[in-house]
């Protein structure tokens, strides 16, 4: 395990349960560079994101409208969200079935987008990640819009990646491509930059980046690059505490 091979110094700081919070748009890396430092430091990695897809999957099986406000909150509110499994084999499940390949449509991320706006299924959601994160072993990684400044601005580390929308765009558009998802690159830069809209612009826990937040952009760098800029950041905070 590659925790095993870390310096000494590093393992003492991780043991006392590291949590690494990483912000940004859609589409900046933030997922799969979460992953990358779960598996590194041996952390548990939330995907704050699907935790909304799935409650957004709840609503729309629910036949209810998404601006019906109190009944969304309600649906998500009643609903049993986990995550489970590695990093590099994550399983989101809803109510104890896997949903995992049914939440990455286009029409559950716009409809997670708009859930996300309401108040009540925030907290519901804040909640849960820090129940997540507090019961696990040795730490998380959480990715998200609010990790940093809302979930948890006492964070042992935070980034926020960011990146241009046509880059985003881009990297997005390969990933869906790749999955066989029917979509196009002019789809996929407006749904980015709607999504960015509703991210910013929402009064409940906009998208911000935190005052001590390192702020990487990712427009032309390759994620092992991005990946590497982070790790030397938690290095950092190994040796702080040595």
């Amino acid at each position: 395990m590659v925790f095993d091979k870390l310096p000494a110094k590093i393992k003492r700081n991780l043991t006392k349960k590291m949590i690494i919070a990483i912000d940004g748009p859609s589409g900046a890396g933030k997922s799969t560079l979460g992953k990358m430092l779960a598996k590194k430091f041996n952390l548990l990695y939330l995907d704050t994101g699907a935790m909304y897809r799935a409650g957004a999957l709840a609503v729309m099986r629910s036949g209810i409208s998404l601006n019906d406000s109190a009944s969304v909150a309600t649906i998500v509110s009643g609903s049993r969200i986990e995550l489970a499994g590695s990093p590099d084999a994550l399983q989101v499940l809803l109510d104890g079935a896997n949903i995992s390949d049914e939440i990455r449509s286009l029409e559950i991320a716009q409809a997670a987008s708009i859930v996300s706006t309401n108040s009540d299924v925030r907290r519901r959601m804040v909640e849960l990640q820090r129940e997540l994160c507090n019961t696990s072993g040795k730490g998380c990684v959480l990715e998200g819009r609010d990790i940093g400044t809302v979930v948890f601005p006492g964070a042992d580390a935070k980034f926020f990646l960011t990146a241009k929308p046509e880059a985003r765009a881009t990297r997005r558009f390969e990933e869906d491509k790749a999955k066989g998802r029917v979509t196009t690159y002019e789809q996929t830069l407006d749904e980015i930059n709607r999504r960015d809209e509703r991210d910013v612009s929402r009064d409940d826990s906009p998208l911000s980046i935190a005052s001590d937040a390192v702020v990487i952009d990712t427009s032309d760098l390759d994620l092992s690059e991005v990946f590497d800029k982070m790790v030397e950041t938690i290095k950092g905070l190994g040796s702080a505490a040595a």
